[in-house]
């Protein structure tokens, strides 16, 4: 049975164990064992001195390496490889110097002090090695309980059934040793039957030795999230670390209690099949979401609930605003510095040198007349940024596509007759240069109105297959020579820096004509 048990158990972890060093640990430990239930059949058909002497040597080699190997896995199972300490590459010399001890029994007789068949007596070095055996498993055992103590956790199933695989053939190998318990039959080996069916239900029950369920299991309960999970009676199985920290999450036990206090908290009734909300408690926001295991039927076997604090989330978005708020204000402030702010200073000096002219003994009307016409100009000018800028401010809704970004401006606009027409039809792709076509637009009209005293301008906007056009034309008195200063250059800039072109055209008495052109997709050829 015992040797059945085991070798079973070692199929089960060649077949369905991770490949890893505490696979590797656990294999030979089982085969330790299986060596020493071999010596104990190969002992059912011993006859001779020698073969009797041979079983037992196998017993031995099994019974020397478990120990060490125990004590080993015991401190790869509870610690993580950094943190393993350097005594236990000390544990195999444990095994080499009782293998060499067993050998060479014959030559000191310190091992077995007498030896004939099935009648011998131990030696004192069969005992000291017993007891390093017996210290070895123990603190196995011992490190085992105290990694889960340390963590304030319950021991888990798989651990407990492992310590029991152990315990239990240890405990009847040492009854049987002191002489407390009499059988005319070996019992330790039926008893590592026993243990056999305890690793091969935590093997395939409860997930030993599979990495996957270790790494989920330690990453679950380390994670910066509350993780409860219910089964179909609604009984709490699991709660990691960060959920049992969470003030309102103690000292619930069923799915109906975590609903009742979540409804408590809301001050409203919570349906149990809840899917996503969100819970304010003492300053914190808590979100809280709800989800289902399934089996291979497709049948509901137990409910996850995750627990995840976004407070930070909330004052993220509560600084965010508050920026946003404090760029908006520098815009509004650079755009009224470099468009308004400019136009009534240029009014303001203006305004001083008509007075300085009229105060003059001979007036000059024509050059009056033109200061007037321009303080005129400045005036419309001023009064279309300003509406743009308070447009803007009030509703950005025109921003949504390029016609009611230059919409927006064109309505902004007095005492000139303005018309917009559109070619083709507008959709998204268009849409990555809304900003920039409306900038452009608001500032060759508000150059039309400072400077070209123009009674009519006419906006075209193309939507072509590969580019966006835009030609704004009016019917100002013109110039020769263009030369382009902050207000075209920037328009320049603009339409540059999106890859198009612009171009300025002029005759004098004849307007004022700007034509841009910006490709849809890459740098227009």
């Amino acid at each position: 049975m015992g040797l059945c048990g085991m070798l079973i158990s070692v199929t089960w972890v060649l077949r369905r164990g991770n490949s890893n060093r505490l696979t590797h640990l656990f294999l030979n430990c089982q085969l330790s064992i299986v060596l020493w239930l071999v010596s104990e059949v190969l002992i059912l058909f011993s006859y001779t001195k020698q073969q009797f002497w041979i079983s037992y040597v196998i017993g031995n080699l099994g019974i020397s390496c478990f120990g060490p190997l125990w004590l080993w896995l015991s401190q790869e199972y509870t610690l993580s490889p950094k943190k393993q300490p350097r005594f236990l590459w000390l544990l195999p010399l444990i095994t080499i110097s009782a293998i060499i001890v067993v050998f060479t029994n014959p030559m000191h007789h310190l091992y077995y002090s007498s030896f004939v068949a099935k009648r011998f007596t131990y030696g004192p070095l069969f005992y000291v090695y017993q007891v390093i055996y017996y210290v070895c498993i123990v603190t196995g055992i011992t490190i085992i309980c105290l990694k889960h103590t340390r963590s304030s956790s319950q021991i888990t199933k798989q651990s407990f059934l492992l310590i029991l695989s152990a315990a239990i053939p240890l405990g009847v190998n040492t009854l049987s040793l002191t002489g407390v318990f009499h059988s005319n039959v070996t019992l330790t080996p039926l008893f590592f039957g026993i243990s056999s069916i305890l690793i091969i239900i935590a093997l395939g029950r409860y997930g030993l030795l599979n990495i996957n369920t270790i790494a989920i299991r330690d990453t679950i309960n380390n994670i910066d999230s509350g993780v409860m999970i219910f089964d179909n009676n609604n009984r709490i199985t699991y709660k990691n670390k960060y959920s049992e920290n969470i003030p309102f999450l103690k000292d619930i036990d069923t799915s109906n209690e975590f609903v009742k206090v979540i409804s408590e908290l809301m001050n409203e009734e919570i349906p149990s099949d809840f899917s996503l909300m969100e819970l304010k408690y003492d300053n914190e926001y808590y979100n809280i979401k709800q989800t289902y295991c399934q089996n291979k039927s497709g049948n509901d076997v137990a409910r996850v609930i995750t627990i995840n604090n976004v407070t930070e989330y909330h004052d993220l978005v509560k600084v965010e605003k508050k920026l946003s708020l404090e760029q908006e204000r520098t815009r509004i402030a650079q755009e009224m510095h470099d468009s308004a702010g400019h136009t009534f200073t240029m009014i303001s000096s203006l305004a001083r040198i008509l007075k300085y002219d009229a105060e003059q003994p001979q007036i000059d009307k024509k050059k009056m007349l033109e200061n007037i016409s321009e303080i005129d100009g400045l005036s419309r000018s001023g009064v279309t940024q300003l509406r743009c800028t308070i447009n803007n401010l009030r509703d950005d809704e025109f921003m949504t596509s390029v016609t009611k970004a230059v919409q927006t401006v064109i309505t902004a606009v007095r005492g000139v007759d303005i018309e917009l027409c559109t070619q083709g039809t507008e959709d998204e792709r268009y849409h990555f240069c809304i900003r920039e076509m409306y900038d452009n637009c608001r500032e060759t009209i508000t150059n039309a109105l400072r400077y070209s005293e123009a009674s009519r301008i006419d906006v075209i906007i193309k939507f072509l297959e590969r580019t966006i056009e835009m030609y704004i034309l009016d019917n100002g008195k013109g110039c020769e020579n263009i030369s382009e200063h902050n207000g075209l250059r920037g328009i320049r800039e603009r339409t540059e820096a999106l890859g198009g072109t612009v171009r300025f055209s002029s005759v004098k008495d004849e307007g004022f004509n700007t034509i841009i052109k910006i490709p849809i997709d890459g740098v227009e050829k």
